[in-house]
């Protein structure tokens, strides 16, 4: 039971986390690049969690090396650049919501490279979160025509690798710590996020005496610890307890949140995405079936 309520604890706080992320991002963007940006948040959030828990490494068994490398490069270090370009021509509530068809990639590829099977009844709610989450994408279209819309494909690109991501960990870390996980993940993917901040122009007068250069940074700071750092220990524990669907589920709940930051920001918001936000939790509900 309690096991249970834990993981809708966690997915909860992972939906108000990460919903809020892209919002960051967007603020983040006003002083940096993108690749500023991207390898900012990889090198704090890479200090942050070494300063808590640098010491699980050691208790990383060899045999999950290769696992570790992989998951941390597709389910973080990629993303954080393709979010960043993406949100340079759209919005972050639309960024949010293409993010959606995470579960959608889960079970394609949960199937196709790792036999994970879903039932019929899992299948249906991904479909209609996915019906909800494109209901929202074709009325942010229509609302924000200006946008160019093929940086969305970033995104689509980024959730498939969060795909492989996920049902990596399900299948080859189930039984390693949560933050040894995490800790390993940015170990790994610290340096060549660093040759990137090198080569970035980051390091030059006119990015670090410019007007947005310390309230960017404070941005990126709380999307380093709350939206990478402890997101990515809360959410390795999720898919350990529950199961891929239910965890990549929570792209479902995270457009309400980063939806509301739109709002509050000037982004655009329309009746019918209201309704298509009933059919998201809809179709949450129903993912969460057991298998």
């Amino acid at each position: 039971m309690f096991q249970n309520n834990k993981k809708w604890i966690f997915l909860f706080l992972l939906a108000l986390i990460w919903g809020s992320s892209f919002i960051l991002i967007k603020k983040g963007l006003v002083g940096f690049t993108p690749l500023q940006l991207g390898s900012l948040r990889i090198i704090i959030t890479a200090l942050l969690l070494f300063l808590a828990g640098f010491k699980s490494l050691k208790n990383l068994p060899k045999n999950t090396l290769k696992w570790i490398v992989i998951s941390g490069f597709l389910g973080t270090f990629f993303p954080a650049f393709l979010f960043a370009y993406a949100e340079t021509e759209i919005d972050s509530a639309i960024a949010s919501i293409l993010n959606s068809i995470v579960p959608i990639n889960t079970i394609i590829f949960g199937f196709l490279a790792f036999k994970m099977y879903s039932s019929k009844r899992q299948i249906l709610g991904v479909l209609i979160g996915f019906a909800g989450a494109f209901l929202l994408i074709t009325n942010g279209a229509s609302i924000n025509p200006n946008q160019n819309y093929w940086y969305a494909f970033l995104v689509i690109i980024a959730t498939v690798m969060y795909a492989f991501s996920i049902n990596i960990i399900k299948r080859h870390l189930q039984n390693v710590s949560p933050i040894a996980i995490a800790v390993g993940n940015f170990a790994v993917i610290i340096i060549p996020a660093f040759i990137v901040l090198l080569f970035s122009g980051f390091f030059t007068s006119q990015v670090i005496q410019g007007p947005d250069f310390k309230m960017s940074l404070f941005y990126i700071f709380l999307l380093s610890l709350f939206g990478t750092a402890i997101a990515k220990v809360l959410f390795n524990n999720l898919v350990q307890i529950s199961t891929p669907i239910f965890a990549s589920s929570v792209t479902y709940m995270m457009p309400i949140i980063a939806v509301s930051w739109g709002l509050l920001d000037g982004e655009s918001f329309g009746f019918w995405q209201g309704i298509a936000t009933v059919i998201i939790l809809l179709g949450v509900y129903l993912a969460n079936s057991k298998r």
